[in-house]
């Protein structure tokens, strides 16, 4: 159903419901309750999109960045999350003033032949995330169990058992569940960064790395890019904008104002603590990695580091020798397992959401998730069977290269709207974030296209094994 029809000084009447069992869920107070009364409300919708910051795809991209360039790409990450958090705000306020999602708002205000391109374009972004989550996951019960690569993979699919026991708890349990799970991840780099002395960081030298950018070395934007990928994911924009239809929004003018006022909170405070353990990723790679050439480890075996290596495996491996506790590998496995869980449950979400919006294709949760997590169980089962384990951290870094290739069908519609006196009203883009926004898409669509070459040419040396 095509619905551009508008009420309320430019809002566009909803054409149904995003994640429909959980929309409107969530009661918020009068916009003269206490600040607390209300922060408490409205935490939540960017907790859940913000684990997809810190997914097993980050750790791929973040690790190698430090071992191979110390702290060259911090600012990288910096940007990145700084873009991220400009790019959420406005799909956050798409949602609270439209009362659509960005999937329902592009099939109902654009053409009716880009629906199926566009929602295409949105299920392999999810594929592609959904591949990360899958390898962290399948690493994580390799490590911890020595359960072969190829196998650990196929167990993963499992989960879809573990997400709809999630669902059917209700949005506030769900929230609280990821929180924990978030909670997990940053303590245990909290513990490897501050509490073990072999790894406190040069805060200097990193300030320095941060305030001189450079992207002047071999392999520096193809890591770049993949980083970009791997933290302003196109998919979040999606879900977040149908995750603040959950509260029980009022559409006066002093609740749109307070709605946008929290969930601006919320995405700041969230994204903030994915760039903390984003940047602690890279800093603990740069700390136990940079400069050398090999570690050896139990049994007197040495293992070798190059461009191409497994820096996730090697992390956990090396880890316990290097730092002289095995406390440091087992935290490093934990958080990795709580990192690909997390995202599991978000990439499904958005799966559910990008599917509803473009097609109005409703479709069972577990259902969903079955296809969903075929899409990328395949694709690593023929790579991993063919090639072996050696190939796991190419499968992460390109996975996060096509999410940075399909940011921009994600980003400009999402500016474009947002931008609109007829579709926003009043609650168009200040002039600020419409500055920040169009900066960030644009920056992120000009490495894309400097690095798509470099980005073509790995893509088909992970392919066919050169």
């Amino acid at each position: 159903m095509d619905n551009g029809a508008t009420k309320d000084g430019g809002a566009p009447e909803q054409s149904h419901p995003s994640l429909e069992g959980m929309h409107s869920t969530v009661a918020v107070p009068l916009p003269q309750a206490s600040f607390w009364k209300q922060w408490r409300a409205f935490v939540g919708p960017a907790i859940l999109v913000s684990v997809g910051y810190m997914d097993p795809g980050n750790w791929g991209t973040d690790l190698a960045a430090g071992a191979q360039f110390k702290y060259g790409l911090l600012w990288v990450v910096a940007l990145a999350s700084i873009m991220a958090i400009f790019m959420q705000l406005t799909a956050a306020r798409l949602g609270v003033v439209t009362g659509k999602d960005l999937a329902q708002a592009c099939r109902d205000w654009y053409p009716r032949w880009t629906r199926l391109p566009n929602w295409m374009f949105c299920e392999l972004a999810i594929a592609a995330c959904d591949l990360a989550e899958v390898l962290g996951s399948a690493v994580a019960l390799n490590l911890m169990f020595h359960i072969p690569m190829l196998w650990a993979v196929i167990i993963t699919g499992l989960d879809v058992l573990l997400l709809l026991a999630l669902q059917g708890l209700g949005m506030r349990k769900l929230e609280a569940i990821v929180l924990l799970l978030v909670a997990t991840i940053a303590a245990c780099y909290c513990i490897e960064i501050f509490v073990l002395p072999q790894t406190h960081p040069n805060f200097a030298e990193m300030g320095s790395a941060l305030a001189h950018p450079r992207l002047n070395q071999p392999g520096m934007i193809y890591i770049a890019i993949g980083i970009i990928g791997a933290t302003v994911m196109p998919h979040n924009l999606y879900l977040h904008s149908a995750l603040v239809q959950s509260r029980k929004l009022q559409k006066d003018e002093a609740s749109v104002r307070n709605a946008i006022r929290f969930n601006t909170i919320d995405s700041v405070v969230a994204l903030s603590i994915a760039f903390c353990v984003n940047a602690a990723i890279v800093v603990l790679a740069a700390m136990v990695f940079y400069g050398k050439t090999s570690v050896s480890v139990a049994g007197g075996s040495a293992i070798t580091f190059s461009p191409d290596s497994d820096w996730i495996r090697i992390a956990y491996l090396t880890l316990a020798p290097l730092l002289g506790t095995a406390a440091a590998s087992a935290l490093f496995v934990i958080a990795l397992l709580a990192s690909g869980q997390s995202s599991t449950i978000t990439g499904t979400l958005a799966g559910q959401v990008v599917m509803e919006g473009f097609m109005h294709w409703r479709m069972k949760p577990w259902l969903r998730r079955v296809i969903t997590r075929a899409m990328a169980i395949t694709p690593a089962v023929l790579v991993i069977g063919i090639r072996g384990d050696s190939s796991v951290n190419d499968l992460l870094t390109l996975s996060q290269v096509v999410l940075a290739l399909q940011l921009p069908f994600a980003m400009f519609p999402l500016l474009h709207f947002t931008s609109s006196d007829s579709k926003m009203g009043k609650w168009k883009l200040g002039w600020f974030l419409l500055l920040a926004g169009w900066a960030s898409a644009f920056i992120i669509t000009g490495m894309d296209v400097c690095g798509l070459p470099e980005s073509l040419k790995s893509a088909w040396r992970i392919i066919v094994g050169g």
